[in-house]
């Protein structure tokens, strides 16, 4: 496993080895003790989610407070221009964000702790999200920051569309980084 620091604090880029043959390729998605013993810390993942998109969805950006999620995500097929924003107050990155291609070619998983705000957008004819996350949904703690945010500016890959993004309704009510709650 090769875990990398990424430019947000505390948010790791991880890439595990992957064996491929004739007969295709075998990869270990996911191990406890190596993750644990990687971050120093013990984590438990209790839920996984999964979902599946078409081209131009946007999801996001989704994050809950106050019982709040640590999230290991990846995509297992398809591509996703993959968008976390810093939301804790007291971190060196708050209000920054760090934008990921996640895609079943390059295997890339990304952990973001407790205090992240987090959207993709699908770039490819579909794709399939994978989210284990260390706490069970709560609807009550569920929370939207707009994916278009004056603030964040953040450079979503709009001309790979055809038109505009696909946003849910939810999310097109999301609320901006100055009104959303922050850790």
């Amino acid at each position: 496993m090769e875990i990398k620091k990424t430019t947000i604090e505390g948010v790791l880029l991880i890439k595990q080895p992957v064996y491929q043959d004739a007969r295709g390729y075998f990869m270990e998605s996911w191990n406890q003790e190596m993750f644990n013993e990687a971050l120093k810390k013990q984590i438990i993942f209790v839920q996984d989610n999964f979902s599946t998109s078409v081209h131009g969805v946007l999801r996001g950006l989704h994050y809950q407070y106050p019982n709040s999620q640590g999230k290991l995500v990846r995509v297992t097929r398809g591509v996703v221009h993959d968008v976390i924003v810093d939301i804790r107050r007291n971190s060196k990155t708050f209000g920054q964000n760090l934008i990921i291609e996640l895609s079943s070619e390059n295997n890339l998983q990304i952990w973001m702790p407790d205090g992240i705000a987090h959207g993709f957008l699908v770039t490819s004819e579909s794709a399939d999200f994978l989210y284990k996350v260390t706490s069970l949904y709560d609807k009550d703690s569920e929370h939207c920051i707009v994916w278009n945010d004056e603030d964040l500016r953040i450079p979503w890959p709009l001309h790979l569309l055809d038109g505009d993004p696909l946003v849910s309704e939810k999310d097109k009510l999301g609320l901006s980084f100055k009104e959303a709650i922050k850790f």
